[in-house]
């Protein structure tokens, strides 16, 4: 299989800096394995974006390398979080999400993920999010305390239960398998606190390229308010 890939990053209309990273930062297409990952910082003046750019740094170090699993490379991108901090102890408190997929040609999509970035899969006009944010919200949410409607004003939905900068860390690993025609999303929280899924599932839809949809999506979550962040990659499959 083909990849055909974009990705975006905004500021937005809020903030002052921009904590996300992403890789990679142009848009591209490959017949072979290629390893696409998204980090959204935190920690404010506590060097978020530090936090976001080691972390991906290192995890995308080797990238042409598949032998190298994307579960490890999520650690190898805390364990730089962590060195960073003990070097630099201003640096304290910094930490970031990272969702990171490694696409195989022969099909296959390997997907380690710690935060509240988001993969998603667009396939046949339905989007099915692939990964579960780690947030007190969601945690609720699985536990019947709140339902999402609840979710979306909690006074601590911004909350994220695990990150990148803590030892040790629980990485989510799994494997998708790929299909012709499939279209991969990730991005930000900055993307999804401002967009519904359906909105987010018709943007994609009704844009032809990868770099059309990122760059919709960003422009979209901006009209929305723009209140943080937002970093997308785009992925579209191939024969």
């Amino acid at each position: 299989m083909k990849f055909t890939w974009a990705s975006a990053t905004h500021v937005g209309l809020v903030r002052s800096g921009n904590e996300d990273s992403i890789r990679p930062t142009a848009d591209g297409s490959v017949d072979h394995p290629v390893v696409i990952a998204v980090a959204d910082g935190m920690g404010g003046a506590v060097a978020g974006e530090i936090a976001s750019r080691i972390a991906i740094e290192a995890a995308v170090a080797d990238d042409a390398d598949a032998a190298i699993t994307p579960g490890d490379r999520v650690r190898a991108g805390n364990d730089a979080v962590v060195g960073a901090v003990a070097e630099d102890y201003t640096l304290s408190g910094m930490g970031t999400t990272l969702t990171l997929g490694l696409f195989l040609p022969e099909g296959v999509l390997k997907v380690a993920h710690i935060g509240d970035s988001r993969l998603y899969r667009l396939r046949n006009e339905e989007l099915d999010q692939l990964t579960n944010d780690h947030t007190l919200v969601a945690e609720l949410i699985a536990m019947g305390q709140i339902t999402t409607e609840q979710a979306e004003i909690h006074p601590r939905r911004h909350l994220v239960t695990r990150v990148i900068g803590t030892d040790p860390i629980n990485v989510d690993e799994f494997e998708v398998s790929l299909e012709a025609g499939d279209r991969l999303l990730f991005c930000s929280d900055g993307l999804t606190s401002m967009l519904r899924d359906p909105d987010v599932a018709e943007i994609l839809g009704a844009t032809p390229s990868p770099s059309e949809a990122a760059w919709s999506l960003v422009e979209a979550a901006n009209a929305a308010g723009g209140t943080d962040n937002t970093t997308v990659a785009v992925v579209d499959v191939s024969p």
